[in-house]
C-alpha cells in the first residue's frame, strides 16, 4: 500500500467576546480564540494533517483568511470538504492523531465528543479518530494562558 503521512499545527490566541470552539465542542470558558472562522485550532490542525499528507497545500490556500466566505465558518464543515478532497484524489483516512496544547481550561471532559465530532466529518469511525489535551506546565505562550495550540498527524493511503 502506499501510505502517506502529514502533520498539521495550528495556534490562535485567546480573544474577548468569542466562543471556545475545540473538535467542535463549545466549550464553557471566559474567552474564545481570535480568528476569521471559528478558530478552532484542533480542527485546523487535523485538515492541516490530512492535506499535508496528500500533498494539496494547506488550509490557507484552501480557505483564505481574506475571503469572507469563511467569515465565522464551522471548522467541521471545512473538514467535511477537506475529507471529500482527499477521496477525490483516490486516498482513503487510515487515522489522525491529535494534541491540543492549552493551559486551560481542562479539556478532558470534552475528549470523547471532540472525537465523535471530528470523527462524523471525516466519515471514519471514532477508532480512527485520536484527540489528547496537555499543558506546557505554565511555560510558552500556552502556559501563559496567551492562546491554545494543536498538533496532528494523519496517515492515508492510496485505493487500489
Amino acid at each position: 500500500m502506499n501510505f502517506r503521512i502529514g502533520h498539521g499545527y495550528d495556534v490562535h490566541r485567546y480573544a474577548s467576546g468569542r466562543r471556545l470552539i475545540l473538535g467542535g465542542v463549545d466549550i464553557p470558558f471566559g474567552k474564545g480564540l481570535a480568528g476569521h472562522s471559528d478558530a478552532d485550532v484542533a480542527v485546523h490542525a487535523v485538515m492541516d494533517a490530512l492535506l499535508g499528507a496528500a500533498a494539496l497545500g494547506d488550509i490557507g490556500l484552501h480557505f483564505p483568511d481574506n475571503d469572507n466566505k469563511y467569515k465565522g465558518a464551522d471548522s467541521l464543515k471545512l473538514l467535511e470538504y477537506v475529507c471529500m478532497l482527499i477521496r477525490e484524489n483516490e486516498y482513503e483516512i487510515s487515522n489522525v492523531d491529535s494534541t491540543i496544547v492549552a493551559q486551560a481550561p481542562k479539556l478532558k471532559p470534552y475528549i470523547t465528543e471532540m472525537r465523535l465530532n471530528i470523527a462524523r466529518a471525516m466519515n471514519v469511525d471514532i477508532t480512527q479518530v485520536s484527540v489528547k489535551a496537555t499543558t506546557e506546565e505554565r511555560l510558552g505562550f500556552t502556559g501563559h494562558l496567551e492562546g491554545i495550540a494543536a498538533h496532528s498527524v494523519a496517515l492515508i493511503y492510496k485505493r487500489k
